[in-house]
């Protein structure tokens, strides 16, 4: 429990030692490229990610990061736990932003740096709401800049995956990008074994599968698409135990 209150410390202190370094990239020209934006904002981003796996004693290994297209991507993997955002962020190369819970648009600082890197936030009870975030994305990968989304819409504790729903690849198909597939293991042993009472210190691996490209899946039924993909991510999880 100490470790589990110092390491909520080590956030906060860590993400106000960031705040020079947020106001400079607030005031990033808008009308930057998407590519330049990223290459200036995500090089903090991804060094606090990977300070915040450390403190967490969890180690990450990343393979098939060669899979990942150049360009606007959007990422899809299964959702263990609370660290398989900050495994992604701190050691893929691509910058991308993902979907998260409005409630974490409340959060000082860490909800500024989430826009600075075009996250979505969605309120799940509120259909409309799902609707703009579909609009959103799209706008987003239009625009330039990568997505990360969980199908699942919630985390599955390392346990039997759940139905992937679709919204993740409607926003890929308006928007004309590569999906790609990624495997999690490891990150819900961190904390969500634990009860999410203390943290243990794990190794986190993420597999980088192979890409359908728009070509691959833009005349399909997308509910049958998220199943196959859902399916390929399971058997690289086999592979993976």
């Amino acid at each position: 429990m100490i470790r589990l209150l110092f390491f909520f410390l080590y956030l906060f202190i860590s993400l106000t030692a960031l705040i020079p370094v947020m106001l400079r990239n607030k005031n990033i020209d808008p009308e930057l490229p998407a590519e330049e934006r990223d290459r200036i904002v995500h090089p903090a981003v991804k060094k606090w990610n990977r300070s915040v796996i450390k403190m967490a004693g969890a180690t990450v290994c990343v393979s098939g990061e060669e899979h990942v297209p150049d360009g606007p991507v959007m990422l899809v993997s299964n959702h263990e736990g609370d660290f398989d955002v900050p495994a992604m962020l701190g050691y893929l190369d691509k910058p991308f932003g993902f979907v998260a819970k409005t409630e974490m648009k409340k959060i000082p600082l860490l909800s500024t740096w989430m826009s600075l890197i075009h996250c979505l936030f969605i309120n799940r009870n509120d259909r409309r709401d799902a609707v703009k975030m579909l609009r959103d994305g799209a706008a987003i990968l239009e625009k330039g800049h990568s997505l990360f989304i969980f199908p699942e819409g919630t985390r599955n504790k390392g346990g039997e995956l759940k139905p992937f729903k679709t919204g993740a690849f409607r926003m890929a198909k308006d928007a004309g990008v590569p999906i790609v597939p990624v495997a999690i293991k490891g990150s819900a042993d961190v904390f969500e074994k634990n009860g999410r009472k203390k943290l243990t210190a794990s190794r986190i691996d993420v597999a980088v599968l192979p890409p359908l490209m728009p070509a691959d899946y833009i005349q399909s039924d997308l509910k049958r698409k998220a199943a196959e993909v859902k399916e390929t991510i399971e058997k690289q999880l086999v592979k993976m135990s």
